[in-house]
């Protein structure tokens, strides 16, 4: 960590950092799955605060990042808030790069994130604020690709010979999402990637994830499997190799992956177009897999 970043945390932002993206070896208690959340949107709270909901370590680089975050009042409560905040990513002296107006996301989710998308074309230290927070908003970095280890977008995803019905390549249990095992596991990473067609990779694990938010990211991946049958192969894998989650899976250390859950979004010749990090909701995931389908 920079002296940069070092002097721009300041107590909210560690509270965002708390309740943010899951690290993956903080994932140790059951989640359960949300059965929906309501579509109505109210006004943000006074002065509210920015809680990431992305991971907090080396992971954006130069081009498209998205950024999902919550809200909380003064006293650190996740609240609700309006269809859309409007907002602007500042560098570390206080610049506006990029302006931004931010999409509530709240389908089949219990807690809404608001969803920012921008262009930063500079591996530095910025802040994401926005109209009415509380003039702390939340800090991010960009780093450099070479010093990111997970695959990064507009790269090739490594094939691996993730766990499959016939074959749990020694993770037990191969799915952990509950009271069934996903349908996401007919075939390896490695023969979706060698396919020919588009491939959205998820690595989460519904049954050890203090955040509930992988079983319902899978939930809504499945359901996209649903709805668009073979058009994209699908692929899960999960975090833990054993039941108690002491041993993470080789799909984990494949990718050097250090965080969950993760959905990877390729094209037919297996480069990385998109990645949802940490959280998404129903709608959003629909909108990114039309969005594959379409190039």
């Amino acid at each position: 960590m920079t002296d940069a970043i070092t002097d721009a945390v300041t107590r909210r932002q560690f509270l965002a950092a708390a309740s943010g993206a899951l690290v993956l070896v903080a994932c140790s208690s059951d989640s359960k799955s949300s059965s929906g959340a309501t579509d109505v949107a109210t006004d943000a709270p006074k002065n509210f605060l920015v809680v990431q909901r992305f991971p907090n370590h080396p992971l954006f680089t130069p081009g498209e990042v998205r950024l999902p975050v919550s809200l909380a009042d003064a006293a650190g409560n996740l609240t609700d808030g309006p269809a859309t905040l409007i907002g602007w990513i500042e560098d570390f002296n206080g610049n506006r790069v990029a302006e931004v107006t931010a999409v509530r996301r709240a389908v089949g989710i219990d807690v809404p994130y608001w969803e920012v998308r921008a262009t930063l074309a500079t591996a530095i230290v910025y802040t994401l604020r926005f109209e009415g927070d509380d003039g702390y908003g939340a800090s991010f970095e960009l780093y450099d690709e070479v010093d990111v280890r997970s695959p990064v977008t507009g790269s090739q995803l490594p094939p691996f010979d993730t766990p499959t019905v016939a074959d749990h390549r020694g993770v037990e249990p191969y799915c952990s999402l509950t009271p069934e095992p996903c349908p996401l596991h007919d075939m390896t990473l490695t023969e979706a990637l060698a396919s020919g067609k588009p491939v959205a990779y998820m690595i989460g694990t519904p049954a050890h994830c203090t955040t509930g938010t992988c079983a319902p990211g899978l939930e809504f991946l499945v359901g996209e499997h649903a709805r668009v049958g073979a058009a994209i192969q699908m692929v899960h894998a999960d975090v833990y190799a054993d039941e108690a989650a002491t041993t993470v899976a080789p799909a984990v250390t494949a990718l050097d992956v250090e965080y969950e859950p993760i959905i990877y979004l390729c094209t037919d010749d297996g480069v990385i177009v998109d990645r949802l990090d940490g959280i998404w909701d129903a709608s959003e995931l629909t909108e990114r897999i039309d969005l594959l389908l379409a190039r």
